[in-house]
């Protein structure tokens, strides 16, 4: 039984070795040089009230470089449609945040802004893999969400439970 569902799910090599996943990396080590970069810059420069939200910027934008590959993983990791379509939604947020974040932090005073047209491409790129890569999620592999957000076109968060008309026999042993 289990078996099928462990061959479905993708190794961590394998995910390694997913495009999305390696400009995912890309991304992370593109913040991560920015990140360096902005705090040289910060240190040559005089103290201001600004430099608060400097750090912020750099902060929010490491943790949306590093949410990003964990949750292809994640969703790599699993096969049901809703959990996997909760884990996109959280990328496409981070992602999101990649490019506000990093447009923040050029008008808060980041001098190297050829590093944000870098981050601003690479996630353009990523934006484009993320989207071939959710058409490979099989949306009849699902469990209702009752919250409604991710089901199947057609499956409400009301609908009856399919699994709910099997009948259970807890004598019955599982092989």
């Amino acid at each position: 039984m289990f078996d099928d569902q462990d061959e479905a799910r993708k190794s961590f090599e394998d995910i390694q070795k997913m495009p999305i996943f390696i400009k995912a990396n890309e991304i992370l080590d593109l913040v991560t040089e920015i990140v360096k970069v902005a705090e040289t810059e910060m240190s040559d420069a005089p103290k201001h009230p600004e430099e608060r939200l400097y750090g912020h910027y750099l902060q929010f934008l490491l943790e949306n470089a590093y949410l990003i590959p964990a949750k292809i993983a994640g969703a790599e990791g699993i096969d049901l449609y809703d959990l996997k379509m909760e884990n996109a939604a959280i990328i496409r947020k981070a992602a999101r945040e990649l490019l506000t974040h990093s447009t923040g932090l050029r008008y808060s005073g980041f001098k190297s802004t050829d590093y944000i047209q870098l981050l601003r491409d690479a996630v353009e790129e990523f934006r484009v893999l993320f989207a071939e890569w959710i058409k490979t999620f099989d949306p009849w592999n699902y469990i209702i969400d009752r919250w409604g957000l991710f089901n199947p076109p057609g499956i409400h968060y009301d609908d009856p439970d399919p699994d709910d008309a099997i009948p259970f026999d807890p004598d019955i042993e599982m092989e």
